[in-house]
This record gives structure tokens, sequence and C-alpha cells, in this order.
């Protein structure tokens, strides 16, 4: 039989993460990368896991490890986000919040809770390739969510009108955001919520980097800020994303979503049918870590990461030509960087790979529009200065070669 015939349309949208592919570098030990964002796993809190897994697994805990439980998820983890978003500035409770297996499968609930065919997900011109990923499968069209910009909402609700749908909701990643390292202030999510009370949608925010500010002044989170005009969480269209994945340990797969209870009891429906429950022996180590050290834990991560990060952003200014421009992150694992017009992120890669075994992720794939060809990501979390120094100095010399 030929399969392509009975494959629903929405396949058709959904294409292979260039990220994840290019994780497969990291096994090749002559390659310096900088493509995977993710933590450094000689950062891990081994031992307290080791510890943890041990008393969940212990014979008066063990039962409830390793037996189905409830989809919302496992109540002293919840109870433990509570007071971690209340600290926030969203007061809450447990019917607030639901366990997810990662924010990744969070931003797939949600695209499927609030996404039908044609409607319009407004987005960042880049975003977050995962959220692409995430979305398109339920088949919407994409609009550029410009937070300093003075585009009217009518023109918004326009243009979703005319290509059959409507918008549904804003996305974005507010702290250190993936792929640009930039943060959203304070007058930018308060415009993301003004329009989205125009046009009466919902706001997804991504904090995936949240605790990993290195210096600057915090930024409310914008479901805090909601909070603040509305009251009460349950009055709020902002719905939370969070994760340990980058925090504690993203081979767990826990995060969470906090917003409205309306709408968390929707998302329960979507567990149970999806996977009944995120694994409970995982949820219970991570309540049990997260209470031991998570303070100190990122605090920790927070020294390490400020240091390869000033090291990169020396090392551009350093090596990288004329014409080259890049963000300087307050915190997170990114520095988004910007070409000349006249060079292809894709095409430096495989002559970086091929001349200076170098690794890093072309801009182009976090454009829902697939434009920003000169432009590139680097993460700098898993690299130590040495590298970082020697790898941008190779970056340097395979973009005097294009140019």
């Amino acid at each position: 039989m030929n399969w392509q015939d009975i494959f629903a349309t929405r396949m058709g949208r959904m294409k292979a993460s260039e990220i994840r592919e290019l994780l497969k570098l990291l096994d090749q030990p002559d390659i310096i990368s900088f493509a995977g964002g993710i933590p450094d796993p000689a950062l891990f809190p081994v031992q307290a896991f080791q510890g943890a897994m041990t008393d969940a697994l212990s014979p008066a805990n063990s039962s409830a490890a390793l037996q189905y439980s409830v989809s919302e998820g496992y109540g002293p983890l919840r109870d433990w986000i509570v007071d971690e978003m209340t600290a926030l500035g969203v007061p809450c409770t447990r019917d607030n919040i639901l366990i997810t297996s990662g924010s990744q499968q969070a931003l797939d609930y949600l695209g499927k809770l609030l996404l039908s065919p044609n409607d319009t997900a407004l987005i960042g011109w880049p975003t977050y390739l995962g959220a692409l990923g995430a979305f398109n499968a339920y088949e919407p069209n994409y609009d550029q969510l410009i937070p300093r910009g003075n585009r009217s909402a009518a023109d918004y609700a326009q243009t979703a009108k005319d290509k059959g749908g409507q918008v549904k909701f804003a996305y974005a990643s507010v702290d250190f955001a993936n792929p640009t390292g930039e943060t959203l202030d304070r007058t930018a999510r308060e415009s993301i919520l003004d329009l989205a009370e125009t046009l009466d949608i919902a706001v997804i925010e991504d904090s995936a980097y949240q605790a990993l500010r290195y210096d600057g002044d915090p930024v409310p989170p914008m479901l805090a800020l909601e909070v603040e005009r509305k009251g009460s969480i349950d009055t709020c269209r902002t719905l939370y994303c969070g994760s340990f994945s980058k925090t504690l340990a993203p081979g767990l797969r826990v995060g969470w979503v906090c917003g409205a209870s309306e709408v968390i009891s929707q998302m329960v429906l979507m567990k149970q049918a999806a996977d009944l429950h995120s694994a409970t022996l995982n949820q219970m180590a991570i309540n049990t870590v997260a209470r031991a050290l998570f303070a100190d834990h990122t605090a920790n991560l927070r020294r390490v990461y400020r240091v390869r990060r000033d090291t990169m952003l020396a090392a551009l200014q350093e090596h990288m030509p004329e014409g080259v421009t890049w963000t300087k992150p307050e915190g997170g694992m990114f520095v988004w960087v910007t070409l000349p017009k006249n060079i292809d992120g894709g095409e430096l890669l495989r002559h970086a790979l091929e001349t200076q075994k170098l690794a890093f992720v072309p801009g182009q794939a976090f454009f829902a529009d697939r434009s920003g060809a000169n432009t590139l990501r680097l993460a700098y979390s898993l690299a130590d200065e040495a590298q970082i120094n020697e790898g941008m100095q190779r970056l340097g010399a395979a973009i005097r070669d294009l140019a």
C-alpha cells in the first residue's frame, strides 16, 4: 500500500527538526558544536536524583511511584509550583497547575486546544522552532507578532479572516528567548496583553529560561501582569508554560502549565486521552530535588553559564568580521548572530563543518516564512571557555571565506 495516500493532511506540515538532526554531531569528538541548546550534563544534580529515586522506590513510596496516577500531576509537586508561581506574582492553587511531559507537550496541547485549520497564531519572527513544530500539526496560518509595533488589532483580525480563520493566540518566549536570547521588557509585555484583550485571544507565555537570568532586573511574567489587572488568575487569558528541563533534568521530561482553571480542566482531558499522566516516579523525584536544592542549584547554573555567555560575547567581539552583529542576552543559553545579507546561514554551516569542524543552527529554521537566511543561533551552555574561544575564531574564518 502507499502510506502517503492515507496519511492525514496535517503530516504535510510536520517536518524533521533541524536542531534534532544537528544534535547527532555531538557524538563526533572533532566537532565543536554550538548547535544544541541543552544543559551541561556535568551540572546535573546526579547525587540528589539518586537519593530521590531511591526514596521514591522505598517500600513506603513505591506503590505510588509505580502505579497509575491522576492526570493533573503529582500533588506535592503541583504544590511546590504553586509556591513558585505565587513568588513570581501569580497567586494560584493546584487547580491552576497541570504537569506535562516537558513544556513541549504543553505547547502541543495548547495548539490542539486552540487551533482549528486556517486559524492564525501570532508568533515572533524568528520564534522557537519547537513551537512551530507543535503548532504545525493543527494546520494554522502564522502572522508576525511585533510587541513594539503599531499594527492595529483590526488589521490582524482582517488578515486572519482573509485566510479563512481567526486569530486564536499570541505566543511569546519572553525571557532570554530561544533563539534570539532577547527579553521583552515590561512595556512590550503589556502591549501583547493589550492586543490580546482587544482581539479576545489567548496568550501563551513560554518561560523555559525564566530562572536563568545573569544580570539586569527581573521583569514580571505576563501572567503576573495580567493578574495585577484582573485580580484573579481564573479571569486571565495568559497561559504560562514552565519547565524543569533547563534547570534540573531534561531527560525526566517534567514541565507544567499555569493558567485559568477552566483551561486547565480542558487540558486534563487531553492528557487523559494522550498518555493518562506524566511518569509519577519522575514527578516524585523532581519534587524531592526541587524542594531540597532548586534555589542553590539554579544559582550555580547562573554562575557557570554567565561566564560562558561573557566568554562568547568577548570572543565574538574579537573574531567576527565587519558587518556581523549579535544579540547580548541577559540570561538563557543563546546568542543570535546576523550575517551580511549576501551570506546564507545554511551554506555557512556546510562550509564550517567541512573546513572548520564547527556546528551551529542556521537561523532560517526559526522563521515561519523561511526568511532570515542570513542569521544563525549559537548556544553557549554546553561549551567550556576554551571551546568557545576556538569556536568563534573558526566561525570568523568561515565567514571570511564566504564573504
